[in-house]
């Protein structure tokens, strides 16, 4: 039965009997696969200044699998390209960025259904619902309801529709509307800054100062521009004596410690180490069958093939032998390493299957 690739991240799903001794290989690619299902990716989607498909690869790694896409170009778009992603029966969530060149709109499309037009350094999250030839791609965020919302700067590129009152904490455009909004609070309704009334009791509740400067701006009719302006009392001559200088203030707090440093870069690497004496010969094993003991023995599973020097084996797959392949005996315990080499030639007891082997657990 043949492999087949119907899921959403195109994985090779093996067939009864398929990758005989590659199944694993298989099976770590799409492990791969599935990371990169999950992972950022960005491709070249535009080479040229055109519509363009994007089919994703069958059991081989493809940046159009991954959650976040990145769709760039090399090409400069001058108008909105359309980016088709194939086959039209996958369904699944992406996020994709248009960090095209040249300003443009991309729109993304998979069936004869709708599509999603993302504007040019734009992300917008979207899913394929994979319907096969009439499949649509749908905005998936264009209606999402997140309840209360925590969030940092917010940019509206349209209007803003709110149902329900807007709690702030901070400012809005610079303005701290509680503070603001307690003082309109206090002008009485209908109120009119041309009501000489109104204007006189306003300027009679002032605070008195002494301290004026020259410097200070007060405000003066000029009959000849039958306007009202603004001068310094020394532009209009209302200046009065310089005043005594006043006593040195307190010095003020000493200011919060500065931030530490940055560390510095690591040293170098030290000289390497003197090499240490040799340790003390090992006492060679020569009781059959210990862990250290050499066999000349028959390889019992030869036609699973050749045994090639340090492949290792179970003792129950050799069994003592001659050196014309004439077996005796137990087969014996533990793990052997093949110290020689072994063929898979078909003779009964032939000695091509013998050769030397070591006990290693």
């Amino acid at each position: 039965m043949a492999s087949t690739y119907v899921n959403d991240l195109r994985l090779n799903e093996l067939g009864t009997g398929d990758a005989s001794g590659t199944w694993g290989n298989v099976t770590n690619t799409n492990l791969e696969l599935i990371g990169e299902g999950l992972s950022f990716t960005t491709k070249d989607c535009f080479a040229s200044d055109g519509n363009q498909t994007e089919t994703i690869a069958d059991g081989a790694t493809d940046p159009a699998r991954g959650m976040y896409f990145k769709v760039t170009s090399s090409a400069t778009l001058t108008a909105t390209r359309i980016l088709t992603i194939e086959p039209n029966t996958v369904s699944r969530l992406q996020y994709i960025e248009n960090a095209t060149t040249g300003s443009q709109t991309i729109t993304i499309k998979q069936g004869s259904g709708s599509t999603v037009d993302i504007p040019s350094g734009q992300t917008k999250a979207v899913y394929l619902d994979g319907a096969g030839s009439g499949a649509k791609v749908v905005d998936a965020f264009a209606t999402l309801n997140v309840g209360a919302l925590t969030t940092g700067a917010i940019t509206a590129g349209g209007n803003t529709s709110v149902t329900g009152n807007i709690t702030v904490t901070g400012t809005v455009d610079g303005r701290d509307v509680a503070t603001d909004g307690t003082k309109l609070d206090g002008i009485e309704a209908s109120a009119d800054v041309t009501d000489s009334t109104n204007v006189a009791s306003a300027l009679t509740g002032l605070a008195t100062e002494t301290s004026f400067q020259g410097a200070d701006l007060i405000a003066v009719y000029d009959d000849t521009a039958s306007a009202w302006v603004k001068g310094t009392i020394t532009n209009v001559a209302l200046q009065g004596p310089a005043g005594a200088n006043g006593s040195t203030g307190p010095t003020g707090p000493t200011g919060p410690t500065g931030p530490t440093g940055p560390a510095g870069s690591n040293g170098g690497t030290g000289p390497t180490g003197p090499t240490g004496p040799t340790g003390p010969a090992g006492n060679p094993q020569t009781s059959y069958n210990t862990v250290g003991s050499y066999a000349l023995c028959y390889n019992q599973l030869w036609y699973q093939g050749n045994r090639q020097a340090s492949q290792t084996l179970a003792g129950s797959q050799i069994r003592p032998s001659s050196a014309q392949g004439s077996t005796g005996g137990p087969t014996p315990a533990g793990t052997w390493r093949v110290m020689g080499y072994s063929s898979n030639y078909y003779d009964s007891q032939s000695p091509n299957r013998v050769t030397n082997y070591v006990r290693i657990s």
